[in-house]
């Protein structure tokens, strides 16, 4: 049992997760203006949300998600995630800002400096989903290695592709562990400021990280300040042991994809036979388990079904994802969640199923009625995107013991 409201946040991408979405919008090319992000970002953060993910990829979308495809009937193309980010965290005061970032071929340095710098420009409610190179393809705009080539047959079971791309897991370990380090390589009380004698720095409060992995190696310290959250939160999607394995590892928050009820017992218990193969002691270092759910919400019964039924015939095909599909009303997904949360889940991030319909009914219909459920905010505490979460200011492993 868990007696902790849920905490809620939401995945934005394109026009929606459902494909044809696009086609219900009234100006499909908005999804390329900054307008657009900042409209949708507000009304997260008016409905008092945790944080909002933001998609990427080092390619355009594709129907596959281990090769690319020639549609042009889907949304293709998208906005860099963390540049995104950086420009909506003056445009907002309260709600986390997590996107997604490659790192199986973005240099770890680069990565740090990024997400560290959005944590300042946000004043501490920068997050990061660190994502590995699923399709072979993607290297090809880098010429510097090639990455396994996913099958058909592979994508029968998440076991199967995660046993593919556990060396790319393995070096995501690093770089998250390598941010992690160059986060921290500037105590707090670096930057001294101190006119009088002419001193920018307290050189002995920079520090070298002296990383040195199978497949890179970074000396350190960052460019950038230690970040006002003191470490970013770091997020991570798993679908089977070795993403489990990884979040275990390096993640403050891990979202999942169980397909009801009975599943989510099954799918924390992995989760929790992965934090205690690798020894994590989540009393010092919580992990905030969310499920995931692609929603398509209208007031009306039937009314959310019937939506989806004429997206899918748009797209020509009946739309599947790796999240449960709920189409129902606001209350019927709160009776879910809730059963849900009560079986051992922090959260929940919801993959709006058309944008920006699903996310107003979100924010609307769905947080009010948790709301009079006695399961949700009313207002933002103060603090940053950890406090929220229930998450420790990390000390820093540089500094000296008080």
């Amino acid at each position: 049992m868990n007696d902790r409201p849920p905490h809620l946040a939401v995945a934005l991408d394109g026009a929606g997760w459902h494909p044809a979405a696009w086609r219900d919008q009234e100006a499909p090319g908005a999804l390329f203006t900054a307008a657009y992000w900042a409209d949708l970002v507000a009304e997260a953060e008016r409905g008092l949300l945790d944080f909002v993910t933001l998609e990427d990829a080092l390619g355009p979308q594709s129907a596959a998600p281990h090769r690319p495809d020639d549609r042009t009937d889907q949304v293709r193309g998208s906005l860099d995630a963390v540049l995104l980010a950086a420009f909506l965290a003056p445009l907002t005061r309260h709600i986390g800002l997590v996107p997604t970032v490659n790192v199986t071929h973005t240099e770890p340095f680069h990565v740090a400096v990024g997400i560290a710098t959005l944590d300042h420009a946000s004043k501490g409610r920068a997050g990061w989903r660190p994502q590995i190179a699923s399709r072979a393809a993607d290297a090809a705009h880098f010429g510097r290695r090639t990455t396994p080539q996913l099958t058909d047959d592979d994508l029968r079971d998440p076991e199967l592709i995660a046993a593919r791309l556990r060396p790319l897991f393995a070096e995501a370990v690093d770089v998250v562990e390598v941010a992690r380090r160059l986060w921290d390589s500037w105590e707090d009380d670096a930057e001294i400021r101190d006119t009088a004698t002419g001193r920018f720095l307290d050189g002995a409060k920079l520090h070298h990280v002296d990383f040195e992995g199978a497949r890179f190696s970074v000396k350190g310290p960052s460019i950038t300040p230690r970040p006002p959250q003191g470490q970013p939160v770091v997020a991570s999607l798993a679908h089977a042991s070795t993403p489990y394995e990884f979040a275990a590892r390096g993640s403050d928050v891990v979202f999942v994809t169980p397909a009801d009820r009975v599943d989510v017992g099954a799918v924390l218990a992995q989760v929790d036979a992965a934090v205690a193969r690798v020894g994590r002691d989540v009393r010092d270092r919580p992990l905030r388990r969310f499920a995931e759910a692609v929603v398509f919400l209208d007031d009306e019964p039937g009314a959310a079904a019937r939506r989806k039924e004429r997206l899918d015939a748009l797209d020509g095909t009946a739309y599947a994802s790796d999240a449960v599909l709920f189409t129902g009303t606001p209350g019927e997904l709160a009776d879910l969640l809730l059963d849900w949360h009560a079986a051992g889940l922090d959260g929940f991030r919801l993959r709006p199923g058309a944008l920006p319909h699903d996310l107003g009914a979100i924010t609307r219909r769905l947080v009010p009625e948790l709301r009079r459920r006695g399961a949700f905010r009313t207002a933002y505490a103060p603090g940053t995107l950890r406090d929220r979460l229930g998450l420790p200011h990390p000390r820093n492993r540089y500094a000296p013991e008080d």
